[in-house]
């Protein structure tokens, strides 16, 4: 089963899947050794860890694609690509999605923000006009149809930021705008309650995926409850980053403080995570 094939085989079960956040090939390869069954490239992580910059549209694509290419590389399981905005007009559109299948995503995120665009939960946010938006989506979804005509496989994600920048009802009709063009996952970026969650999946029948994020004053729901409401997916896009800095935070105050770390897994695990034990046994293989 190729990588979309089983991100699909995911959608079709009645439980929903949660997505960790990752954004280099370890935090996708620590991912698939918890057991996670997917997880997501997310643009966020990429550009705090790749360039040490806000997600505002400041990473390129080329940036963006390195990254995706050594995550796909490094694990098995079906990875979604945050593209963005697609990089450009819809002729970029079409050479991102290209791209990213060429790197080994199971499936591409294409939103619907101002280029450049930001984190959706970032001041100044803005989507473009509703018809640039389809004509853009459009353009990733004639590259997956040609990709799958061609003999390869993708599922593309088609996601609103609407509902912060222009309100609820313009987020459910892009939404369905989105799922009746043919979008094989629609997501709705920032719903204001569950009421609202539980308006997208009434009006849309393409599986849906909620983000969630430790953010003061947004609603949290964990995995059985967004189930409950109709979704298939539960992203926590930064949650493993947000873990990563607190324990580096964590780890240096002690540095500065006593001259070494105390919470640290032992060494033999760090050697056997990172891959030492797998190289070693293809050292034995070939030059015993």
């Amino acid at each position: 089963m190729n990588k979309a094939a089983a991100l699909r085989a995911l959608l079709a079960r009645e439980s929903i899947t949660t997505l960790p956040g990752c954004w280099d090939a370890l935090s996708a390869r620590m991912i698939e050794r918890a057991g996670f069954p997917a997880a997501f490239m997310s643009g966020y992580a990429v550009s705090a860890a790749r360039i040490g910059l806000p997600d505002a549209g400041l990473i390129s694509y080329g940036e963006m694609l390195s990254a995706g290419r050594d995550i796909c590389a490094a694990t098995a399981i079906p990875i979604i690509g945050d593209a963005d905005t697609g990089f450009g007009n819809p002729a970029n559109v079409r050479r991102a999605v290209q791209g990213y299948a060429q790197a080994g995503f199971a499936c591409v995120m294409i939103e619907d923000q101002v280029f450049p665009k930001r984190c959706g939960y970032a001041q100044g946010l803005a989507v473009a006009p509703r018809d640039e938006v389809r004509l853009r989506l459009q353009a990733a979804l004639d590259m997956r149809d040609e990709i799958r005509a061609a003999g390869g496989d993708l599922l593309v994600i088609g996601r609103t930021d609407a509902r912060p920048a222009e309100g609820l009802e313009e987020a459910l009709w892009r939404a369905e705008a989105f799922a009746g063009m043919g979008a094989d996952i629609v997501y709705f970026e920032g719903p204001q309650s569950e009421a609202e969650m539980a308006e997208l999946n009434r009006r849309v029948a393409t599986p849906t995926m909620l983000a969630q994020i430790e953010k003061p004053g947004r609603p949290w729901l964990n995995a059985p409850q967004a189930e409950a409401l109709g979704y298939k997916l539960l992203l926590l896009g930064v949650t493993l980053l947000n873990a990563t800095i607190r324990a580096q935070q964590d780890a240096l105050a002690e540095m500065a403080a006593q001259g070494r770390a105390e919470r640290l897994v032992s060494f033999d695990t760090l050697y056997e995570t990172v891959g030492f034990e797998d190289y070693y046994a293809i050292e034995r293989r070939y030059l015993a």
